[in-house]
């Protein structure tokens, strides 16, 4: 790749990864599903005016809506709110093997030894982690991120089977339809949010900001392009900077550190997920192969979800 694409192939991870950064510091003062309300709010609002509404489509992309954003970033993001960034973020890395393992039931794929050598790894990290003494028995938090990652990953199978959809159209309308839905969960199941949302400062606003235009249509409009102009096996692996970007900006933003068995259960992890994405070059596995989030995104953060076969990317 050119140099410039590099620089836009590292900026990627970089902004899905500080995306869970700055939302763990906007939920000391901020509820999870309504943070994330507001930032679908505000992808919504700036890209449906550009992708034309698919009306066939629009009661399954309700759905996947509903499965893959607000439910999904609703579990996820509660965790995060007790969890170290760090943590979540590695946890988050799962999307990858989970994905694979449901795609192998439900979608009849048949992924090698080395990718089933590869999950395997990737839990064997998660073990570890979840030994670490720092839980001392409380993994509420922990089941929480894993329920956000599995859920994610059902979403995913649903994107999968929708047909060809333009990446922006699918997210932009994923976002109309998460955003109503978030608010309601919300409303339902947190309190106090309009108190909340007068007294939130710079902080949480400059994070919906930066998580519904940063971290979702510029991050995604980068690696669309990415897509567009190299083969995925080539993109996919700069994904794996992702917790390297997020854990270093826990650490120097946040304050966060890393114990020694954390530190190496996350590498344990990011081992298991490279043996699975890397050699992924066939375009109807792309959407498995930059499954890297926030959590997304994720957390993938960031992000959101992933979109179906013709746009060759991830969630």
């Amino acid at each position: 790749m050119p140099p410039s694409h590099v620089l836009m192939a590292l900026s990627v991870p970089l902004m899905w990864g500080m995306g869970i950064v700055f939302a763990k510091a906007a939920l000391d003062q901020f509820p999870p599903i309504l943070l994330m309300a507001f930032r679908f709010a505000v992808t919504a609002s700036v890209l449906v005016w550009f992708v034309r509404p698919p009306w066939p489509l629009m009661g399954r992309i309700c759905l996947i809506a509903l499965v893959s954003a607000a439910i999904q970033y609703g579990f996820t993001f509660t965790g995060l709110k007790y969890l170290d960034a760090s943590v979540t973020v590695l946890l988050v890395q799962l999307e990858v093997p989970i994905l694979v393992l449901l795609g192998a039931v439900f979608l009849g794929e048949r992924p090698g030894w080395r990718k089933f050598a590869g999950i395997a790894v990737a839990f064997i990290g998660v073990v570890l982690i979840a030994g670490d003494p720092k839980f001392d028995g409380a993994y509420g938090p922990f089941f929480l991120v894993l329920v956000g990652v599995t859920t994610w990953a059902i979403g995913q199978i649903m994107v999968r089977r929708l047909g060809d959809v333009g990446g922006f159209t699918l997210i932009a309308w994923v976002a109309v339809f998460a955003t109503p839905q978030l608010f309601v969960a919300s409303w339902l199941i947190e309190d106090d949010q309009w108190r909340l949302i007068r007294e939130a400062d710079w902080v949480v606003w400059s994070t919906v900001v930066y998580m519904g235009l940063v971290m979702t249509a510029l991050a995604y409009g980068l690696w669309y392009r990415l897509l567009g102009k190299h083969p995925v096996n080539q993109v996919a692996p700069y994904l794996l900077l992702l917790p390297v970007f997020s854990i270093l900006g826990s650490v120097l933003v946040l304050g966060e550190s890393l114990t020694l068995r954390v530190a190496a259960g996350g590498a344990i992890i990011v081992a298991g997920v490279a043996a699975i994405v890397v050699e992924r070059a066939k375009p109807r596995l792309a959407d498995v192969s930059g499954t890297l989030s926030a959590s997304g995104p994720a957390v993938s953060g960031g992000s959101a979800p992933a979109t179906a076969r013709g746009s060759r990317r991830r969630r």
